[in-house]
């Protein structure tokens, strides 16, 4: 086998192993890249881009089904196919700027090959044996499939198949009612198909409820059926005929989704030859993402936590310091955003109203202010919304949204919480007229009301200034 020696070598050419392999080449490293399957990983590949591409075709058929401001809504023509092809063709166009030909034009050395550890400083790829100083797991994740009965033995999606459709399902199943089922739900439902989703708890159930209400209540008035609390018990059937047996009877569908969840892609890399501590929830790291080898370090999905694009990318900036400059660095949680990318859209950041209110009690404060109040949104018949921010010692410490452009608004408070502003920062704001940016200045005026307006002592401060003023 041939030998190769350098000073990183990163397992994964997902977001975060990218964006490492990107920086680190660029500040002089000497960079191996270790990707077995697709360039892009899961986000280009299976996820972000192709689910937000299909949600935006399904978006387009509902604005003209629905109609609004005046203007009759139409029947939309429908072409499942059409609307996948415009998936492959996003895809498409974003693939270059994860494709090997770009990493290798910046000095990467790419290996289009499986990885796997032979002890705790060599790695063989492809017919290659790799000691590098240091080096990265960042291999993502892949679909949990639930150990239900009869589920091995009919066919199913998962995310990384269901965009190689180009007939639409006539009813899809939905196993799983998260974020990336319910986005799916929405999606082929304004797609035209009949859609069922059957989640074990509550819907999207790591959000606020009050929240997560709006966004439930608009897949159903759009037809999405949603059985809650109900587990998968069995699972029997044939292609275009599945049958999901639950206590409340019967379910059979055209097609079956699972979107249940997702564990980090470890199995191949064989860490036990390496001295690397891991788990079902990822690899075993500290605040530093350094793992039980002191020359192995662990991003995004791989290192078990928080499972976004976004996660790994920040991974990324945290692990090149130490690996490149020998600087110590931390990654936290606190600040980093998510969101849902339904119709209208949930964002989150921090701890939800309950999960506050058990750490901080009587000293949190609630400031809320509701959509409707927007004349933005009143303009364009999107009223339908909420923010909500949790503060402490007047501070914001989370902040959840739902609403036209949640995604987006989210955007602020990450910024505020990642650099300790207070809430009166967000009330300096001047946000333009009419923006749905003022919801988040609104929410911080709201805080400050009562202090300002229902205080006796400021009244009484206003009536002498006013009696002595000239």
């Amino acid at each position: 086998m041939a030998r190769i020696r350098t000073d990183l070598c990163i397992l994964g050419a997902g977001s975060g192993g990218l964006s490492l392999a990107a920086g680190a080449v660029q500040m002089g490293a000497r960079v191996v890249l270790v990707e077995g399957h697709r360039m892009g990983g899961d986000c280009l590949n299976y996820g972000c881009v192709p689910s937000k591409a299909l949600l935006a075709a399904a978006k387009q058929a509902q604005s003209m089904r629905q109609g609004g401001c005046g203007i009759p809504g139409v029947a939309p023509q429908i072409d499942y196919a059409a609307a996948m092809a415009h998936v492959q063709a996003t895809i498409a166009t974003i693939e270059p700027h994860d494709s090997v030909e770009r990493f290798e034009g910046l000095g990467v050395r790419v290996i289009p090959a499986w990885g796997r550890f032979l002890n705790e400083g060599e790695v063989e790829a492809g017919g290659h044996i790799i000691r590098a100083r240091r080096f990265v797991i960042a291999t993502g994740a892949r679909p949990s499939i639930p150990p239900i009965p009869g589920l091995d033995k009919v066919p199913y999606l998962t995310n990384e198949t269901l965009f190689d459709l180009r007939e639409r399902p006539g009813h899809l199943l939905i196993l799983g009612g998260g974020p990336i089922g319910m986005e799916m739900a929405q999606a082929h439902r304004r797609l035209g198909a009949e859609v069922t989703v059957i989640e074990a708890e509550r819907a999207l159930n790591r959000e606020d409820p009050e929240l997560a209400a709006i966004v439930l209540d608009r897949l159903r008035a759009e037809g999405v059926r949603l059985i809650e609390g109900t587990r998968a018990e069995r699972i029997s059937g044939q292609p275009g005929a599945v049958t999901v047996e639950t206590a409340r009877g019967p379910l059979t569908g055209t097609h079956l989704l699972v979107a249940t969840g997702r564990l980090p892609a470890l199995d191949r890399l064989d860490l036990a030859a390496a001295g690397i501590e891991a788990t079902q929830a990822g690899v075993s790291v500290g605040p530093d993402l350094r793992s039980s080898n002191r020359r192995v370090y662990a991003i995004g999905d791989a290192a078990g936590g928080m499972q976004f694009t976004h996660v790994a990318g920040y991974h990324a900036g945290v692990v090149i310091r130490p690996i490149l400059l020998g600087l110590p660095a931390r990654a936290g949680t606190a600040h980093i955003p998510q969101v849902t990318y339904t119709d209208p859209e949930l964002a989150r950041i921090g701890p939800t109203e309950a999960e506050a209110r058990a750490t901080h009690g009587p000293r949190l404060e609630i400031a809320r202010f509701a959509f409707s109040g927007n004349d933005r949104a009143i303009a364009t018949g999107r009223t339908e919304g909420l923010i909500k921010v949790m503060v402490l010692r007047g501070r914001p410490i989370g902040v959840s949204i739902a609403g036209e452009g949640a995604g987006d608004l989210i955007g602020l408070w990450a910024f505020a919480l990642a650099n300790g502003l207070k809430m009166a920062d967000i009330a300096k704001m001047v946000a333009p007229y009419p923006t749905l940016g003022e919801v988040s200045k609104r929410a911080a005026g709201a805080y400050f009301s009562p202090r300002l307006f229902e205080n006796p002592w400021v009244k009484r401060a206003v009536r002498i200034t006013q009696r002595l003023l000239p």
